[in-house]
């Protein structure tokens, strides 16, 4: 009320001034005689000017959040006030009235001041509302209230946005602006100067800047690695706004700032989905997920959810990873709109034959996604027989329920592990993939049965056992950062970049293809490392920086690891209809040829022996080429010193 009461008096006031600036200005006097004669249409002025404000909502808008659209809407309600006045004038106006320019002139002048006093609140109330901000801070904790010196990298629409919103936040020093278009060097936006990025160095011995502000959403992948290495070279802390998707389906605003996450900088460029191949074999259908609970599996549902299919049948032998998955899916019956698929959660395992074909039976099975697996390399390593019994058998039991269920589709979740594999997990995983293509080739030869396709990809960032998660909880820790080899490269995507891809490739199954998934640049782990440590605000130790914070370690390759991973088994593939998924061609073993070698396998493994595994691995998977034991750390450092890269040894670490 008493915001309302203030508000009311100071434009009262400047309604009867700019009816007396009306006539001064034109007339060129204080107190003109056209004045004193219209003495009565000054009250009517104010009598008519704040009623129109108040019926017509100007005084419902918050001032600190005041914008040009807002203020803009003043200029109809100043209008509307005029001509009622000019009303009043010609219907009850005796004697001199105003000259005929007086209502123009009345009405600019009246909209400037109403305008101009909002400004000057509004900037007034967000600078008082930053002092007391800084004022109460010190009790949240040591440091609250310093302020620190930054710049903003961008000078396009989203840093104008950022800047408004916070220069009268207490936590932000902002010094200037740095882009790399040259035309707008020397000028200014926000009042704050723009620099150019090669002046960096400078600004931060003069102003002593901490941290910059990423205000450019629309950039690449490869620019913002570019800019985060630059900046954190310096020992700059790099916060970043939200991508433009995000901020314009309102999930955030442009202010929700946040530490730039690895997982933003690696990989390469995202393409847009294309939705009728992401809805072309899962809606309308009867869909099972096996590992429903894992990293993948997990995202598959999620992303299939969405596609509106008949029934979801979600299988998974994690009870924990089941009931979660079961949680957050039926969650979603909240913010969905349109009519939610029927959830089967079902807790078994894939290699159960009989449970796979009641599910496939009971439910009406069209589509099968299998992507239940063992995939961490050395724990698949020691102990390779249940390795190869758990991926190997439950590939076969899900294709022969495929078949004797009549499902519509099948699609196995492959890795790049299974490319010239040297460990037992990816050859394990070739086996599926040759299972997968000998079923394909069934179904030609039959003329009906199941569209039996695979999808290989790489490393998925954020998935149980990634390096990513692994290293964050070392720098938790303080160290070391654990390296296997300084040369050691990997192919990184998220998670639901890569799911999304899976279900286009399905769409364009016709049977027996292997989609590779386009991974982008392989990333040197090395390198992956060091930037982590400058992400998290820390330094690197080494030889040329002892006092720095953490260090990195080598380990030395571990069982059946390799240092490059490959997605093609034959230097030969084809475009499809998305950019970003290839098709392989590759040789695969006739049906006749593979069953007696899978047989030969299966014996071996019921009587569990690890000695026979690997020559009957090696009879399917002819270019198996099992590594003979992982390289240990002396000797990976003594033939990498640590000086060559920067790295201290794990020893001394």
């Amino acid at each position: 009320m008493l915001r309302r009461l203030v508000l009311f008096t100071v434009d009262g006031l400047l309604i009867a001034f700019s009816f007396w600036l009306a006539f001064a200005v034109r007339l060129g006097e204080l107190t003109p005689p056209e004045f004193l004669a219209n003495l009565w249409l000054l009250a009517w002025s104010v009598g008519l000017g704040l009623p129109v404000l108040l019926l017509s909502g100007w005084y419902s808008s918050l001032t600190r959040f005041s914008g040009s659209h807002s203020l803009y809407g003043l200029l109809p309600r100043s209008g509307l006030a005029v001509l009622l006045l000019l009303l009043v004038s010609t219907l009850f106006g005796t004697g001199e009235l105003p000259f005929r320019g007086f209502w123009l002139l009345f009405w600019l002048l009246l909209s400037a001041s109403l305008i101009i006093s909002r400004i000057v609140m509004r900037d007034l109330l967000r600078l008082w509302l930053a002092r007391r901000s800084s004022a109460i801070s010190p009790d949240q904790g040591p440091g609250r209230n310093q302020r620190l010196p930054t710049l903003v990298y961008g000078a396009g629409q989203a840093a104008a946005q950022l800047l408004a919103d916070l220069r009268y936040q207490s936590r932000y020093e902002l010094k200037g602006i740095l882009d790399d278009d040259p035309a707008l060097w020397g000028r200014r936006l926000e009042g704050l100067p723009i620099h150019s990025p090669d002046q960096l160095s400078q600004l931060i011995k003069h102003h002593g800047i901490q941290q910059i502000l990423l205000a450019i959403p629309s950039a690449t992948r490869r620019r913002r690695r570019e800019l985060v290495d630059q900046c954190t070279a310096f020992g700059l802390s790099v916060l970043s706004i939200p991508s433009l998707a995000r901020i314009a389906a309102g999930e955030e605003v442009v202010t929700d700032l946040r530490p730039v996450a690895i997982e933003d900088l690696l990989g390469r460029e995202t393409c847009k989905p294309d939705p009728s191949l992401l809805r072309a074999a899962v809606a309308g259908k009867v869909v099972l997920v096996t590992g429903a609970g894992g990293s993948i599996g997990s995202e598959l549902c999620r992303q299939i959810h969405r596609q509106q299919p008949r029934r979801l049948v979600l299988l998974e032998r994690s009870e924990l990873a089941l009931y979660e998955l079961e949680q957050e899916l039926s969650s979603l019956r909240q913010v969905l709109r349109h009519p939610l698929p029927g959830l089967v959660p079902a807790l078994g395992d894939v290699g159960d034959r009989r449970r796979l074909a009641k599910l496939c039976h009971d439910h009406g099975v069209q589509v099968l996604f299998h992507a239940a697996a063992y995939k961490h390399v050395p724990l698949v390593e020691a102990n390779p027989c249940a390795g190869v019994a758990n991926n190997v058998h439950g590939t076969r039991a899900a294709l022969e329920v495929a078949f004797s269920c009549g499902l519509e589709r099948f699609v196995l979740i492959s890795t790049d592990k299974a490319v010239r594999p040297t460990n037992v997990m990816g050859a394990s995983k070739r086996v599926c993939e040759l299972l997968v293509q000998a079923a394909a080739a069934r179904t030609a030869a039959a003329g009906n049965g199941p569209i039996c396709s695979m999808v290989r990809f790489g490393n998925v960032l954020g998935s149980s056992g990634s390096v990513v998660p692994h290293f964050r909880r070392e720098i938790a820790a303080g160290g070391p950062l654990t390296v296997t080899h300084p040369q050691i490269t990997r192919y990184f995507m998220t998670i639901p970049e890569a799911v999304e891809l899976v279900l286009q490739s399905s769409g364009m199954a016709r049977g027996g293809e292997v989609f590779v998934l386009d991974m982008g640049e392989p990333v040197r782990i090395l390198d992956l490392a060091r930037q982590m440590i400058r992400l998290s605000g820390f330094t690197i130790r080494d030889d040329a920086h002892p006092d720095g914070e953490i260090a990195i370690a080598f380990t030395g390759l571990r069982p059946g690891e390799k240092l490059y991973e490959e997605l093609l088994i034959q230097e030969s593939d084809q475009p499809t209809d998305h950019p970003l998924i290839r098709k392989a061609n590759e040789e695969f073993l006739a049906p006749e040829q593979l069953e007696p070698l899978v047989e030969a396998l299966q014996h071996v493994l019921e009587e569990w022996d690890d000695q026979r595994l690997i020559p009957a691995l090696r009879a399917l998977v002819r270019d198996y080429q099992p590594l003979s034991g992982p390289v240990s750390s002396s000797r990976t450092i003594a033939s990498h010193p640590a000086g060559e890269y920067g790295i201290v040894p794990l020893a001394s670490a």
